[in-house]
């Protein structure tokens, strides 16, 4: 079933564009940018391998110099976007030897030879978003596709997940009052034992917990945006955004399942949508427990053991 809208479509866009421009020379932002901002050509942001997940310093992606450009095998998975993008931003390894500090960034059109598109993702939500494998096979890139510094590739994609991270705040928000506005639209319909069920402690109970997880997310989302838009430090604020409203948006969807009851269980009602959709934003852009990991770097405390 092919679902109405894709707001991971929009951010994976965002992320492309976002992902490339602090390191883009005058000619490479005239040559890329300009497109993906004027909407003419869509974006795909490529960081995920098989073995590199919460761990992306362990990318396999190489890309070996070659004839003054570079000669890139590898796959990336769980690419939003990426049969439909007619820009990729993807990362390599340039120096095997230098581990973290041996990646690099560079930029593509989906027409280079050697660019392929694997497997299609079925997913349990947000199936309107475009989720695919790609595939770099003896894939050539010239040397004027590098993003910013050689070796400097892993830095510029921890930037472009921490603004990430407040995108995905914001779609778990919408998510959340998504579903607590049908829940309580429900609530107030829906009658047993004589009367309507929002008048049910049980149910008010749910309710009042539901708005208050939103309110609480909404403040720490959009504090993270203004931070940023400030020009503020926010990987702290971002991660705890990303955190708090994932996991609210989670939770006032299975709420808002509950609510509904058997009918909740059902295709014909937003509220299972919601829930299905809920769950990757404890996942994407960072695990909850990369969050949380982050969170505890932040505050100063030691590296954790286990």
């Amino acid at each position: 079933m092919l679902e109405v809208s894709s707001s991971e479509a929009r951010a994976a866009g965002g992320a492309a564009t976002s992902g490339v421009d602090f390191a883009l020379t005058p000619e490479q932002r005239e040559r890329w940018l300009r497109p993906l901002a004027a909407g003419k050509k869509i974006g795909a942001w490529s960081l995920t391998e098989p073995n590199a997940g919460s761990d992306a310093g362990g990318t396999q992606t190489t890309a070996v110099r070659e004839n003054g450009g570079w000669r890139v095998n590898g796959t990336k998975i769980y690419i939003t976007n990426g049969s439909v993008a007619g820009t990729i931003v993807f990362t390599a390894k340039t120096d095997k030897a230098k581990g973290t500090k041996g990646i690099s960034s560079f930029i593509i059109s989906s027409d280079t030879p050697g660019f392929k598109v694997g497997k299609h993702e079925k997913k349990m939500g947000l199936r309107s978003s475009d989720t695919v494998e790609l595939h770099f096979e003896n894939m050539y890139v010239p040397g004027e596709q590098l993003l910013g510094d050689e070796n400097k590739g892993f830095s510029q994609f921890l930037s472009t997940l921490a603004g990430g991270r407040i995108s995905i705040g914001a779609m778990s928000l919408g998510i959340a009052q998504g579903a607590y506005d049908v829940a309580v639209k429900y609530a107030m319909e829906r009658k047993q034992f004589g009367k309507p069920i929002a008048e049910f402690q049980a149910i008010q109970f749910m309710l009042a917990d539901m708005a208050l997880k939103i309110q609480a997310a909404r403040h720490l989302v959009y504090d993270a945006a203004w931070r940023k838009d400030q020009g503020q430090p926010y990987g702290k604020e971002g991660a705890m955004a990303k955190l708090y409203a994932s996991e609210a948006s989670t939770w006032c969807a299975d709420r808002a399942i509950q609510i509904h009851g058997g009918m909740g269980y059902m295709r014909e009602m937003p509220v299972e949508r919601f829930y299905r959709d809920a769950k990757l934003m404890e996942i994407g852009e960072g695990t909850s427990e990369i969050q949380r990991l982050i969170l505890a770097r932040e505050l100063g405390l030691p590296n954790a053991i286990g």
